[in-house]
């Protein structure tokens, strides 16, 4: 017994490891979620599934249509570009935080992880551009190269391009699966029916010995970094072969940032969005917290701001430059028929979020992130249909001369998306979406063993006259 100062009698209080809760606990409630199917989530797997279908039936017409009309393929270069931006992008929203040591990113990691799987399909879009853009010497033009040099092969800098995908997605891939090393070897200890047969297989004789936990932190950082460096270089390349050659005139080195960057800020709206769906209606409203809202929140909020900036800063080389081939690229993208469509741009991308976000109870709420996450991802969309299709509008035509690269006229008007191409692009995402939702049935939506491991660097001691929760921040 203690006496305190007030001369009242208080009952010690004995720390212990884990005195909140046991890894055991943590352990068997977020399998006894993850092995609960409801009829609702099959309802929507089916619904997706049959989109999908129907994107695959669009994908085909594409491709009986032929390859000589390139401004045929501008859609269909649009959603490409636009799943590459959000499921390649979405796995650094765990990479970083895990870097920097970050408590509130544990329930979020391996939901944004899992969107690497979307990569295939990225890489079975990606197919027929190899023949949309032919070889430097059939006269395709280049940032790279100018006119025909000796020793520059054919296909170069496409190919560069093919090997950075498919590397981006075996990094991915490799990212997730070391991630999911120790839950592969629970659900094989502790898992029934065909999901303890294939966990079995995956875990590869798993075993939680300090060497296994050593290999697989180094692992996963390392495969962390290069994959990072991957997927910049993945969006120079798409954003430069797929988007600045078609258009005359635009040559513009900081643009490839700011496509890389706006995959980073949709990205973290992909991540919360899942967040979201994962707790109102997946059963984990236990284990993803306010917490996890306010810190995606506050990565939004910063990386909207900073797309404004990338923004100004293009802008003002094309509009102090005066150079007449840089205006009519101004007048393609910003001015002209698609000036409308970038206002919205505008707004859905940076003035809903920074302007909304900047209050406290926006950010510390499970609706507002979610509804301003959902405004980036159709600003998104819709600033990849603006650039990609006027780009591939006019790629073959209006240009005077290959050694002047300027515009001979500006379009007067949007391409309209046929049948094939909106079939794509609802087909293709909803794939995505059907693709993460069938990866949760074998992999659990939340990292166990990072959850568990955050009971390490927990613990519960008396502050004053409370008990109060203590975080340790690991080395």
């Amino acid at each position: 017994m203690v006496t305190d100062p007030g001369d009242r009698v208080v009952e010690p209080y004995v720390e212990t490891d884990n005195s909140v809760e046991t890894r055991k606990a943590v352990s068997d409630g977020l399998l006894a979620v993850h092995n609960v199917t409801s009829d609702r989530f099959w309802q929507f797997a089916a619904l997706f599934g049959i989109m999908f279908i129907l994107g695959i039936v669009g994908f085909v017409m594409r491709l009986s249509s032929g390859f000589d009309d390139k401004g045929a393929w501008g859609y269909y270069v649009a959603v490409f570009a636009f799943l590459m931006t959000t499921s390649s992008a979405a796995p650094m929203v765990a990479i970083a935080p895990r870097i920097a040591n970050s408590h509130w990113r544990r329930p979020i990691s391996r939901a944004a992880e899992i969107w690497t799987l979307a990569g295939c399909l990225n890489l079975i879009l990606y197919i027929p551009l190899i023949w949309l853009l032919p070889s430097l010497d059939n006269g395709r033009r280049s940032l790279w190269f100018y006119g025909q040099q000796e020793g520059v092969p054919a296909y170069s800098p496409h190919i560069w391009a093919t090997l950075a995908i498919v590397g981006l997605v075996l990094l991915g891939l490799s990212l997730l699966w070391l991630s999911t090393l120790p839950d592969f070897a629970v659900l094989r200890d502790h898992g029934e029916g065909w999901k303890k047969k294939w966990a079995g297989r995956l875990a590869l004789g798993w075993r939680g010995t300090s060497a296994q936990w050593n290999w697989q932190h180094h692992r996963m950082g390392v495969v962390g970094a290069f994959y990072f460096m991957m997927l910049v270089f993945v969006h120079f390349f798409i954003s430069v072969e797929f988007l600045m050659v078609h258009v005359p005139g635009w040559i513009d080195s900081l643009y490839p940032i700011t496509h890389a960057h706006n995959a980073l800020q949709a990205g973290v709206a992909t991540v919360m969005l899942t967040m979201f769906f994962l707790r109102q209606f997946g059963g984990y409203k236990d284990y993803i917290r306010l917490d996890q809202f306010w810190g995606l929140g506050k990565l939004l909020l910063a990386l909207s701001l900073l797309w404004f900036w990338f923004w100004f800063s293009s802008f003002n080389v094309f509009w102090y430059g005066k150079k007449p081939s840089e205006q009519a690229v101004l007048e393609l993208l910003v001015k002209g028929p698609y000036l409308y469509l970038f206002i919205t741009i505008f707004i859905l991308v940076f003035i809903l979020p920074w302007f909304t976000m900047i209050w406290n109870p926006v950010r510390r709420s499970v609706w507002g992130p979610p509804i301003l996450a959902a405004s980036v991802l159709l600003g998104t969309l819709l600033d990849r249909i603006r650039l990609y299709v006027a780009s591939w509008d006019v790629a073959g035509k209006n240009m005077v001369s290959q050694l002047e690269m300027k515009m001979s006229e500006v379009p007067t008007k949007i391409p309209s998306p046929e049948v094939a191409d909106i079939l794509i692009m609802v087909g293709f995402i909803s794939g995505s979406i059907l693709t993460f939702m069938l990866a949760t049935r074998l992999i659990p939506a939340i990292n166990l063993w990072e959850q568990k491991e955050m009971l390490l660097y927990k613990a519960e001691v008396q502050f004053h006259r409370t008990k109060v929760i203590v975080m340790g921040k690991p080395r």
